[in-house]
């Protein structure tokens, strides 16, 4: 009988999938108890063959997959735990890598009763090599992109409102309804707003630690984003205090610039405003830029950085905005999971 069951919702993940594997496979806890259930969304390329290669060559890990027909993420995720055998359930995604001692960290603080989930910090990682990847994969751990999101800042271990790749105890995701399929985006957020509500407590370790591959292109990135901010939305509807100031912002600056551009078609003290506005994001985004290039000595950071920040923001406030006055239309929505 396994200990852990790791739960992994994948879709087309051929490139990354047994970089995930590996790093579980030289995890210290041991092998013997822990369990892999991958939760395919039916996918087009090479990860199930991907995964099938790995299973004939590593037998001292234990993998399975389950379909996931519905392609998204939460679905996937109950699709998952529904399989696992462990008392404790351990959550991942295809594109990331936890550090060896990852999962014996985990379930270390969960037993010592630490959090009723816990978890730890990305290290955010480039997946291209192009120019703006870089850019991007800084962008997802800087404040002014990501506001103070404990675990892509990082910080003392404390009490927080979410982890993104939590542990915690199967009978406790039962208790509190597993993942809302309905909402596919933010699920973690919002299991863990549930499990809080319910007197659980979300814990953070800085030293629980994993990589996250961000996305390799702008336009992936603003795809991600939009999704974010549209299914942030549909939270807010069901949970609105749980809005902080870090969400808050990008959306009143979208805002800000519709309504600005709008009326400086007729009002010039609204040119100005918008003018004005620009101008300083520039600077502040440039000087961003500027920090990023020389310590790192790239000089593409100038701009891909901001550049990066900046769809951030416009596409997590827009959709945001957007997803305030056009709900999803059905409960089954997007069909997407990467």
């Amino acid at each position: 009988m396994f200990t852990v069951s790791v739960i992994v919702p994948c879709y087309n993940e051929q490139a990354t999938i047994h970089l995930l594997l590996d790093a579980l496979r030289r995890q210290t806890f041991p092998l013997q108890e822990l369990e892999v259930i991958i939760a395919d969304g039916m996918s087009t390329d090479q990860t199930r063959s991907r995964i099938a290669e790995y299973q004939a060559t590593n037998s001292a890990l234990c993998v399975r997959v389950v379909d996931n027909p519905l392609r998204v993420i939460p679905s996937a995720l109950n699709r998952a735990i529904e399989a696992a055998q462990g008392e404790i359930i351990l959550r991942l995604d295809g594109h990331s890598t936890p550090a060896p001692d990852y999962v014996e960290r985990c379930v270390q603080a969960l037993q010592e009763g630490r959090g009723d989930n816990v978890g730890g910090v990305w290290e955010i990682q480039p997946s291209g090599k192009g120019w703006a990847a870089q850019g991007i994969a800084l962008a997802a751990a800087h404040p002014l992109g990501v506001g103070d999101a404990r675990y892509r800042v990082g910080g003392q271990a404390q009490e927080v409102e979410t982890v993104p790749f939590g542990c915690y105890r199967r009978a406790r995701a039962l208790e509190i309804g597993k993942y809302d399929e309905t909402l596919l985006t933010n699920e973690d957020y919002e299991f863990n707003t549930r499990l809080r509500q319910a007197g659980g407590k979300i814990w953070m370790d800085p030293l629980i630690r994993s990589t996250y591959f961000a996305r390799p292109t702008l336009a992936a990135l603003a795809r991600q984003y939009g999704r974010y901010g549209y299914w942030k939305a549909q939270m807010l509807r069901r949970y609105p205090h749980t809005l902080r100031w870090r969400q808050a912002l990008p959306p009143v600056f979208v805002a800000s610039l519709l309504v600005l551009g709008i009326a400086a078609i007729w009002l010039p003290l609204a040119r100005l405003l918008l003018a004005t506005e620009l101008l300083l994001y520039g600077l502040i985004m440039l000087s961003v830029g500027l920090q990023a290039a020389l310590r790192r000595h790239r000089l593409t950071l100038l701009i891909s950085v901001p550049l990066a920040i900046a769809c951030m923001h416009i596409a997590w406030g827009g959709s945001l905005l957007w997803g305030l006055i056009h709900p999803p239309a059905s409960k089954t929505g997007i069909r997407n999971i990467g």
